[in-house]
């Protein structure tokens, strides 16, 4: 079953455990595109994974010594856009989202960071051709409902020499949306992560970690 997720050097048992996880997390109508896996230099026992399907994009980060394993993930809609970096040791893949959020894996086998890339890129480009159809269809539903209004209107209207002036009505004032707190402490803790990151003061699987800890209390 996994055969298929091995085409690129993906470390076997990381992409089995994965895969098993994964299955449980599909819904309906989703499949797994592609699964890349971390390779770290020296001491590879718990590499991160990406996967992919069509529905969303999922980082996982083994837990307590491999024995369990977390995730986050993000459907397509809500990803901005997507990154790769190649580095001397293999590349860096990352995602950012619409509220602000950045995921990343780095130490990927340039291949498999190249296939993330594309594949993702791909994803995105059917996302907005799908948002465009929808966005097409709901401008064509609401024409036509003005339409029929329009006539039904004039077939029920007597006929008169002058017609009354139109009422216009003010529109009620749209309803102030007051972000909930807890995803501004979410954001503001993000924010203080990224700069100790960007700062050198924490590596990148340290700030993935750490991220994902915060992603997965709020």
């Amino acid at each position: 079953m996994i055969d298929k997720f091995l085409r690129d050097e993906q470390d076997p048992k990381a992409v089995e455990k994965v895969y098993s996880r994964l299955v449980d997390l599909l819904t309906t109508g989703e499949e797994i595109i592609y699964i890349a896996v971390q390779k770290k230099p020296i001491v590879n026992l718990f590499p991160d994974c990406i996967a992919l399907t069509n529905k969303r994009i999922l980082f996982f980060t083994p837990a307590n010594l491999g024995l369990s394993i977390k995730f986050v993930d993000f459907v397509w809609k809500d990803i901005v856009d997507v990154y790769t970096k190649e580095e001397i040791i293999g590349a860096v893949f990352s995602a950012k989202t619409t509220i602000g959020t950045e995921m990343g894996v780095d130490y990927l086998p340039k291949v498999q960071a190249r296939k993330l890339y594309q594949y993702a890129q791909e994803r995105k480009e059917a996302e907005r051709e799908a948002r465009r159809l929808r966005e097409l269809e709901e401008k064509r539903a609401e024409s036509g409902s003005v339409q029929i209004d329009h006539t039904q209107q004039a077939a029920h209207q007597p006929f008169t020499q002058q017609q009354q002036q139109p009422v216009v009505s003010t529109p009620p004032p749209a309803p102030v949306v007051h972000e909930e707190p807890k995803k501004d402490e979410l954001t503001e803790k993000l924010k203080r992560l990224k700069t100790l990151f960007e700062n050198g003061l924490i590596s990148q699987e340290e700030y993935n970690h750490k991220k994902l800890e915060l992603l997965s209390d709020f």
